[in-house]
């Protein structure tokens, strides 16, 4: 089993956190796709992915799998140990709804403003960018940090009782708001005591 990716960057990271999790990370191969260089829009990564993106897992037999979130669901249901996208019908079911918000509010728009209202990974890797749109998607990134905010003022985890795969979207998606200078409002408190605990897991300290 492979996983492609570029360490450095959130989505990649994502499914690391969850490989940690179900500690399985030693029994994956990794390969690097230099995303900075380009190498994710050459005919050979694009024949794993169409949409030139990290991280691809490939099985054994060849097939790949793209997404983070389809990513995260295989390694969950193919190893023991936590589960990452809910137990019962109501778990799984509203585990997989605040992950889509923690792609759409946070992950994804923190990401649009990086690669339209900044420089991002360069003019060669960017190509058209649309700075308005990205400086919109920020205003979207910090309304996001207030909703994850007001969840996290009565739930321990993004999505419930349990550490779930929505957590590892949120957590990652504010590293990203870091490393695009997207400050996280001061006031947003059970955000940060939330972060603060995450970021002491071993899935994510180590």
């Amino acid at each position: 089993m492979k996983i492609y990716d570029f360490e450095e960057l959130p989505n990649p990271a994502r499914v690391r956190i969850a490989l940690a999790e179900k500690g399985v990370t030693d029994q994956i191969q990794f390969v690097k796709v230099n995303v900075p260089e380009g190498e994710h829009r050459k005919p050979e990564f694009l024949s794993k992915n169409p949409s030139s993106a990290v991280p691809v897992l490939e099985l054994d037999d060849g097939t790949c799998i793209c997404e983070c979130t389809a990513i995260t669901e295989y390694i969950d249901h193919e190893f023991d140990g936590i589960r990452l996208t809910g137990q019962s019908p109501k778990e799984r079911a509203v585990v997989h709804m605040m992950q889509r918000r923690a792609e759409q509010k946070l992950m994804d728009a923190v990401g649009t403003y990086f690669h339209h209202a900044t420089p991002g990974l360069g003019a060669e890797i960017e190509g058209y960018q649309n700075a308005e749109w990205g400086e919109k998607e920020k205003e979207n990134a910090v309304a996001g940090m207030q909703y994850f905010d007001s969840v996290l003022s009565d739930s321990e985890f993004v999505a419930g009782d349990n550490f779930s795969m929505a957590d590892i979207t949120v957590f990652a998606g504010l590293g990203f708001a870091d490393f695009a200078k997207i400050e996280i409002p001061s006031e947003y408190h059970h955000l940060a005591a939330w972060r603060d605990r995450i970021a002491k897991r071993p899935s994510v300290s180590g």
